[in-house]
């Protein structure tokens, strides 16, 4: 096949593509730039997209022997995940913007002009597996590396997407495997510290930059009874599950840790309250896909038993779950009803929820609104 390697980079992309040249395909690689924000162009590994990360993913398809492009997918990344990340902060959800990466650029942008140019498939370095059913349909699955197992975030691909999708490390046991397998090819790259933090925000501090881009105004931080126990400068700093950078000045009766347990953005508030506030067991989720085919019981609205996971290195917890058609501006969208077995803590709207059976990927939802039967409503 011609397949267009994505080079981040980093060292899982540059073995997904010598295995994709090694499996006889004609193979191209292409980093994205995704941001021509000075501010971005830093040293170190905190992020991804970075020019060194250009210079690495050139050297590695140079020792492939296998053309090497860079493409400016900077507007494009800037619309539909920076401005998308601020929105949400600013609506008083928490996104997750490598969730969207995929969803919008690495999968959809990246894909659409791959197919346009001819490729047959899209090869990243993602811990994931494309199955194909006994019908030749796309299955999307967990790696065998459940530790590095990135399902997680592929939980947006469509059917279509999967179709174009290739995987390579899908079954390779550890990430030690890995780098041992970059240095034997002589890859630049086999000891690269994995990247990690937003990649758009260079020194990490996520409460800071949006402070830059959102208006922030002081508020109220209340508690579960509705009493008032501190303020804020801007309740879109804020995090559900949020434990630290409080300044409450008014201490809990039973003396434990606050947590913030719910922000209202358009009241400019902050729920706090004990830990034990924090467990979910209902969710509601909206901007439904599926990846693949959707199973049966989605079409007639049964409740179906699955595991559902909320956070890229989070565990699976068992749930029901069933869909809904409602009817929104005249159009009928999909959305998600799931009752988790065992609740979770932290959950807030805007994350994004993923659903399993066994080590396939079901489909995924955003969150909208996440709480507690037994809880009682806040104040």
């Amino acid at each position: 096949m011609r397949v267009l390697a994505a080079m981040s980079g980093g060292v899982d992309s540059a073995v997904a593509a010598a295995r994709a040249v090694d499996a006889g395909h004609d193979v191209v690689g292409v980093h994205l730039a995704l941001s021509r924000m000075p501010g971005t162009l830093r040293t170190g590994s905190r992020g991804c997209c970075t020019v060194e990360d250009s210079n690495d993913a050139w050297r590695a398809c140079d020792l492939l022997g296998i053309p090497y492009y860079v493409w400016d997918f900077s507007e494009r990344f800037k619309e539909d995940v920076v401005q998308d990340f601020i929105d949400e902060y600013a609506a008083g959800r928490t996104p997750n913007p490598c969730m969207r990466c995929n969803e919008r650029i690495k999968f959809a942008a990246l894909l659409e002009k791959a197919i346009a140019l001819g490729f047959d498939a899209v090869c990243t370095g993602h811990y994931a597996k494309v199955i194909t059913d006994a019908d030749g349909n796309p299955e999307l699955h967990r790696a065998a590396d459940w530790a590095k197992d990135q399902s997680y975030v592929l939980g947006v691909l469509t059917h279509e997407q999967l179709k174009h999708s290739m995987f390579p490390l899908a079954d390779t046991p550890s990430k030690a495997e890995v780098r041992a397998e970059a240095e034997a090819r002589g890859l630049s790259v086999a000891k690269k510290p994995d990247s990690h933090d937003i990649c758009f925000i260079p020194d990490g501090d996520t409460a800071g930059w949006l402070a830059e881009k959102i208006d922030m105004t002081d508020g109220e931080i209340v508690d579960e009874t509705g009493a008032k126990v501190g303020g804020h400068t801007g309740s879109n700093q804020f995090t559900v599950g949020q434990r630290r950078g409080l300044k409450l000045g008014t201490p809990a009766a039973d003396g434990k840790p606050r947590f913030v347990l719910e922000i209202r953005p358009k009241e400019n508030k902050v729920i706090v309250g004990p830990h034990a506030l924090l467990a979910i067991d209902s969710i509601q989720g909206i901007k439904v896909s599926w990846a693949g085919l959707p199973i049966a019981e989605v079409a007639t609205g049964a409740e179906f038993e699955c595991y559902a996971q909320v956070r890229a290195h989070g565990d699976p917890v068992p749930a029901r779950a069933f869909v809904t058609e409602e009817m929104d501006d005249g159009v009928s969208r999909q959305q998600l009803h799931v009752t988790l077995v065992e609740p979770l803590r932290g959950v807030a709207p805007g994350q994004t929820i993923v659903l399993y059976q066994g080590s396939r990927v079901l489909g995924q939802a955003t969150i909208d609104t996440a709480r507690s039967l037994a809880r009682p409503e806040l104040p």
